[in-house]
């Protein structure tokens, strides 16, 4: 059945993934610049990178601690605020020792805005994904315009700095915009007191329903870091397509994703999300399956697209399948979304070990035990949720 949820609520959760989504797209594209005038090798611009990971990660460790100290709101505004101090800081090219930290500062700041905007609007819209599935549309439009709005300052003969600075001053409106949430955690269901609700319900530790969804974001985001950060060196090292072509399905993917997402939220609102999760998982294998065992390009920038599309209901759709787990626990959230997170760590490095020993090609073949785990456990979630749906009658 489908239900009513008050969307313009959400605007302070919206825009500040909005500006989330544009600054993971310009940590990226400000690289190159940042080599240059620092006069960093290209092993150090990694290690950036990968401190913005780690930071990601820790986040879902330092915002329960904060939360428990000085509770919601004061914590997702002070961990906010490392994203335009970060920034800022970055854009004075600082010792090396000082951008890692400043890496792994807005790292925690993605990450805590992650965790608390996942856990409000689950908590908020009565554990229906299409709140979420807009939430992770418009990180995909800041992602998608970012870059846009950078080759535009560009034009006008404006640096690198100048679209730091513009997010710098996005992502201090969005920590003053946040304040205006009501962000006390709900633990009760409309229909029951508080009492009864607690009572019923288990730890999410002790729930299996965690652990499915949580496994399932960790192949998920492995899988989706790897066609993100391997598969522009893949077809470049095979030879399969210009380094230009290449670069280019970034866009196409980012808009696929895009579109995907906001077909998703329409769809969720009828069918239920167990189904849209296998139904996306088994489309998702059948397009990455073709995408490696073909070198025609029109049938490479078709999987690709048709991968973005399926890839983008995945994350909320499941976030959302584990609110009857993790609604009302900060921990519980943010625990989700560090196995999500350690997956899309943890992938990339395997793949990239492997292939210095037999080669990329061979080692994205890696992937293909992503996507068999991931219908596998998209299966079982099916059938667990299938079942409590008859106990339930």
């Amino acid at each position: 059945m489908e239900k009513k949820v008050n969307f313009r609520k959400f605007l302070p959760n919206y825009f500040s993934f909005f500006v989330n989504g544009s600054v993971v797209l310009i940590v990226g594209a400000i690289l190159p610049y940042v080599i240059d005038e620092a006069k960093i090798s290209f092993a150090v611009a990694g290690s950036l990178l990968s401190f913005f990971a780690i930071g990601n990660f820790l986040a879902s460790f330092v915002n329960p601690f904060l939360t428990r100290l000085v509770g919601r709101k004061i914590s997702i505004f002070i961990t906010s605020l490392f994203m335009p101090l970060s920034l800022l800081g970055l854009s004075f090219l600082p010792h090396v020792s000082v951008m890692l930290l400043l890496f792994i500062l807005l790292g925690i700041s993605r990450g805590c805005y992650s965790v608390i905007n996942n856990a409000y609007i689950n908590e908020n819209s009565d554990g229906t994904p299409v709140a979420l599935n807009i939430l992770h549309m418009v990180f995909a439009i800041g992602a998608f315009l970012a870059p846009m709005v950078m080759s535009l300052f560009f034009k006008f003969d404006f640096t690198w700095r100048a679209i730091v600075y513009t997010l710098a001053i996005a992502s201090f409106c969005s920590a003053v915009y946040m304040l205006t949430l009501d962000l006390t955690p709900k633990t009760v269901a409309a229909e029951k007191t508080e009492r009864e609700s607690l009572a019923k319900k288990s730890p999410f530790w002790k729930q299996p329903l965690f652990y499915l969804s949580g496994f399932l974001l960790f192949f998920y985001l492995g899988l989706e870091n790897c066609v993100n950060g391997w598969f522009v060196t893949y077809f470049k090292n095979t030879g399969i397509m210009s380094p230009a072509f290449a670069n280019s399905l970034v866009s196409f993917t980012w808009l696929a994703v895009l579109f995907g997402r906001l077909l998703t939220a329409y769809i969720s609102r009828k069918i239920k999300k167990q189904n849209i999760i296998l139904f996306d998982c088994i489309i998702t294998a059948i397009f990455f399956i073709l995408l490696i065992s073909t070198k025609n390009l029109g049938i490479i920038t078709f999987a690709i697209i048709g991968l973005g599309l399926f890839f983008a209901g995945i994350y909320p759709t499941t976030v959302s399948n584990a609110s009857d787990a993790i609604v009302g626990s900060d921990l519980g959230t943010s625990m989700l979304l560090a196995i999500a997170a350690l997956g899309g760590i943890v992938t990339p490095q395997i793949v990239g070990i492997v292939a210095d020993k037999i080669g990329l090609v061979g080692a994205i073949c890696i992937l293909l035990v992503n996507a068999s785990v991931m219908i596998v456990i998209s299966v079982v979630n099916f059938l667990l949720k299938r079942k409590s749906e008859r106990l339930e009658k």
